[in-house]
């Protein structure tokens, strides 16, 4: 009896892990079937939030105030030696543009000799003024000793003859008459010699001029940035080239614009809007900006002014069309924008607090009706929406949904 029973429990004990392992099998066949037949379509959640009705625009940097950076006037010979590139961010004091200082220089040192000769004739004209002075004093007071000398012999009358007496009253004259001309020669050769010296002194401030306005000559040759800024190299005609950049080598004529230097604080984003879309906008609309140049940020911004006539576009194909400029306020600065920039530029027209909102992508058109795809375990069913408005990647659904559906980004319609 024991031994019947045993063999079963030993056969049916053996057949236990045959049976776990087929159940264990069958439920990854099972998972592996299902993950193959479900979907692999991105979805997104339809939610309730603000939507923002944007207008797109595409617009430039420019800046409303520049500096012109000129060749000076009276500098000589304007032959660009060094010139730094076109679009260098250059800081206040920086050196842009210098000019061949050859010829100025020279002139500088003959202007600087002429100036020290000046000076030099001065000090000669002093030393020789001294000169004839202390001779002309000597000669007064030999003159004085005459004539007190000769006035003593006249008054020796009583003893002399009447003759001798007469000789003495002529020598005295003849002194004193040689005592004025002593005393004129001195008064003559005193102011002679101060409009010989003052003569000689204008001489020199003439020199003296000469060399200032040299000096200012050759530091002109030295352009400096007057402001932070980029550089922005101005075209000139060229018989060969035509309109080019100035550059390293070439002759400007004076007063040429070489470049400008855009004030950075004063950047903004101009852009032309048509006749539907000027309805729409006005001043004080808040707008968000992005730059091709500078993909990592987007600038906060707003409308500054938009022009109430609408005016030519020239860079808009031919015919021109008509329609209106508007400028942009950019809220923040940064140091990497620059004039000609290109920007992508959304003004915020209209506003709804509490819409249902879905991606752009998740509406599709069949048959002439509007459907989203709606998530249902792991397959989608089409629903038939309504769409009120479509801002770029955004969409405000009407009706046909519900907040916290998940619709498909592509058509599951459609084998990939």
């Amino acid at each position: 009896m024991n031994n019947p029973l045993a063999k079963l429990w030993r056969r049916r004990k053996g057949t236990v892990p045959v049976f776990a392992s087929l159940l264990a099998v069958g439920l990854i066949f099972g998972s592996v079937r299902l993950a193959s037949h479900a979907p692999k379509i991105p979805t997104a959640v339809a939610e309730r939030k603000e939507f923002v009705e944007y207008v797109q625009i595409r617009g430039e940097v420019k800046a409303t105030r520049s500096v012109t950076i000129a060749a000076p006037y009276k500098a000589g010979d304007l032959q660009i030696v060094k010139l730094v590139p076109n679009g260098t961010k250059a800081k206040k004091g920086d050196v842009l543009v210098e000019f061949d200082a050859t010829t100025m220089k020279q002139n500088l040192a003959q202007d600087q000799s002429a100036l020290k000769s000046a000076e030099a004739e001065i000090q000669q004209a002093r030393a020789a003024a001294r000169l004839k002075e202390e001779q002309d004093l000597t000669d007064l007071m030999k003159a004085r000793y005459d004539v007190d000398r000769a006035r003593m012999d006249t008054g020796k009358q009583e003893i002399l003859s009447p003759i001798e007496g007469a000789e003495a009253k002529l020598k005295l004259a003849d002194a004193e008459q040689k005592l004025k001309e002593a005393e004129a020669k001195l008064k003559a050769d005193r102011a002679s010699a101060v409009a010989d010296i003052a003569a000689k002194k204008q001489k020199r401030d003439q020199a003296a001029y000469q060399v200032q306005q040299d000096q200012r000559s050759l530091d002109a040759l030295t352009l400096r940035a007057p402001i932070d800024g980029m550089l922005s190299l101005l075209n000139h005609w060229q018989p060969q080239g035509g309109e080019t950049p100035f550059k390293q080598g070439d002759r400007a004529w004076p007063g040429a614009g070489l470049a400008e230097l855009p004030d950075p604080s004063t950047l903004k984003v101009v852009a032309r809007i048509e006749e539907a879309e000027r309805g729409r906008i006005q001043a004080g609309q808040s707008a968000s900006v992005r730059m091709d140049a500078v993909p990592d940020r987007t600038f906060e911004a707003h409308v500054a002014d938009i022009s109430p006539i609408a005016t030519l576009d020239f860079n808009g194909g031919w015919p021109f069309p008509r329609n209106f400029s508007m400028e942009i306020n950019l809220g923040a600065a940064d140091s990497r924008l620059s004039p000609g920039m290109t920007a992508n530029v959304r003004v915020a027209v209209d506003r709804v607090a509490d819409g249902l909102v879905i991606p752009a992508r998740a509406v599709f058109r069949k048959a002439g009706r509007t459907v989203a795809y709606v998530r249902r375990g792991s397959k989608f069913e089409e629903a038939v929406i309504e769409v009120a408005r479509r801002s770029g990647e955004e969409a405000l659904v009407a009706q046909g949904l519900v907040r916290g559906q998940q619709v498909a980004l592509q058509d599951p319609t459609i084998s990939p």
